[in-house]
């Protein structure tokens, strides 16, 4: 063949494979307004900045090579505000992106190739499970565990997006990365509807199998739901912002934007005083933080608990507080989970923790206990305890039992209350009530009497008097408080960079 035929037929491969599957099904999905894996790609990274790994492949099997361009998969390595980042993104179009071998292939390599370089990993799913027949037999399951990666030690910051049906492998790489957002009508799940009314007659829609509402709010295995493809793509990079390109780094710093000192000074109409009313402790943590920088994680999941990414004088924090509108703050068996699996991404990328109580303790009865939930609050605390970045306990209202322990109190580098809170093993109002069980006296004290007793021991004094708490401080100087704490404890020896005792924890804890 002469050089210029050799190039016509490098040409005609090179434009099939970038023209995907299906034409009209990527004519179905523009009428749709979703876009397909090359326009998530593009939309993604800097323009002129993708590099395709794989472009030329095709799949295993003979009778179906001259349908899968690319193997179902785009994949490479592209720039995202200015950073290099590996991209495994699933082409719906080609075969329902159902995972083929050298599809695995392509993307485990992009997989290894992040973690041994210290480059971020974007997952944007949207596949049908297993090729069938390529993976059927013995051979076929036994490829799927050789090629499988179903551990990750947390080394780079991994970010996924459920952009349509998402089921085995697909569904697989969200759980097993650091954030996922899912757009409104997408599937995440083990199986499809087809698979489960077969082999165990259950018939179930998309959505009641795994829908966003699941997710969002029963499993929480997304962190986030939003509407369009463009929108989740958006979300993704404001994620990867917060973080490093590996846990070598210490989180990116930015500028702070002007005026971010005076929201605080509302913090004491925002935080009512009296203990038994409810609020969103949203207002408070946007009054501390920097403006505009609050990115909260799983929202609608274990609502009792809030945790986000934020920063404090352009410096990445993550932070987990207590709720009073719900549940009035008493943290339950998810809110553990969610907390738990928060701690372990903040340690696991050299975020520092702050922690917010204003809690009446965890949430108990027979429900929590079939729930396991003697186990959440150990699973809880462990990751605390564990954690090697810089930790900062503040009550802000009241911290009662052992959640004042969980919520890092006397277990991180610093603990601190308003002046105006209440700490003690239990509600004052709890504890009469125990002592007064059946009873119209107790060691000749009245009830009242009683209660002036007991909480007249919860006062913030009390715990700095033995040097428990390091500072009792005015609500309206909680950001100046807490910038200046994070400057001390900046683990400056090591660049800002933690041990990562949590880096090889389960991808999910329950």
């Amino acid at each position: 063949m002469s050089f210029d035929e050799k190039l016509a037929e490098f040409t005609k491969r090179r434009d099939k494979a970038l023209a995907m599957g299906s034409a009209r099904h990527l004519a179905e999905r523009k009428a749709q307004g979703i876009l397909n894996a090359r326009e998530r790609v593009a939309e993604l990274v800097e323009p002129g900045s993708f590099e395709e790994f794989g472009l030329f492949a095709l799949g295993i099997n003979p009778l179906a090579r001259d349908r899968t361009p690319a193997d179902a998969a785009v994949c490479g390595f592209g720039r995202i505000d200015g950073r290099l980042m590996g991209i495994n993104a699933a082409d719906f179009s080609t075969m329902a992106a159902s995972s083929g071998r050298i599809q695995i292939k392509k993307y485990n390599h992009i997989r290894d190739l992040c973690v041994v370089n210290g480059h971020p990993l974007v997952n944007l799913m949207e596949c049908g499970g297993g090729r069938i027949p390529d993976v059927m037999g013995a051979a076929g399951i036994g490829a799927g565990g050789e090629s499988g990666r179903y551990f990750r030690p947390r080394t780079v910051p991994t970010a996924a997006a459920v952009l349509g049906a998402t089921y085995g492998r697909g569904a697989f790489a969200c759980v097993l990365s650091d954030f996922t957002v899912m757009r409104r009508g997408a599937v995440l799940a083990v199986s499809s509807p087809n698979v489960t009314s077969g082999s165990i007659a259950e018939a179930e829609s998309p959505e009641d199998l795994g829908g966003a509402p699941i997710h969002s709010e029963t499993t929480g295995l997304v962190d986030l739901v939003v509407d369009t493809d463009q929108e989740a793509l958006a979300a993704i990079r404001r994620f990867l912002s917060y973080l490093p390109d590996h846990n070598r780094l210490a989180a990116p710093r930015v500028p702070v934007p002007p005026g971010a000192d005076a929201a605080a000074a509302r913090l004491p109409e925002l935080v009512p005083q009296e203990r038994r009313k409810t609020y969103d402790v949203h207002r408070a943590i946007e009054a501390i933080v920097d403006p505009g920088s609050f990115f909260g994680l799983k929202e609608r999941f274990a609502r009792a608990a809030v945790t986000g990414l934020a920063r404090l004088d352009g410096r990445t924090v993550g932070i987990v507080a207590s709720n009073p509108r719900f549940k009035g703050g008493a943290l339950d068996a998810d809110a553990c989970s969610k907390i738990t699996n928060f701690i372990v991404l903040c340690d696991s990328f050299n975020v520092p923790l702050v922690f917010m109580a204003d809690t009446p303790g965890f949430l108990i009865g027979s429900d929590a206990e079939k729930r396991g939930m003697a186990g959440r609050i150990m699973n809880f605390l462990a990751a605390v305890e564990e954690a090697t970045v810089p930790k900062l306990a503040l009550v802000l209202r009241k911290s009662f039992g052992q959640a004042y322990i969980n919520m890092a109190g006397g277990k991180g580098d610093e603990t601190a209350a308003w002046f105006s809170s209440e700490i003690s093993f239990m509600d004052p109002h709890v504890a009469v009530s125990v002592i007064f069980a059946g009873k119209q006296e107790a060691n000749g004290k009245s009830r009242e009497e009683m209660m002036l007793e007991v909480a007249g021991d919860t006062s913030p004094y009390n715990l700095a008097a033995p040097y428990m708490a390091h500072a009792v401080i005015d609500p309206r100087d909680t950001r100046a408080y807490l910038i200046s704490r994070l400057a001390i404890h900046s683990r400056s020896l090591t660049g800002g960079v933690g041990e990562h005792r949590l880096a090889n924890w389960p991808p999910v804890s329950f």
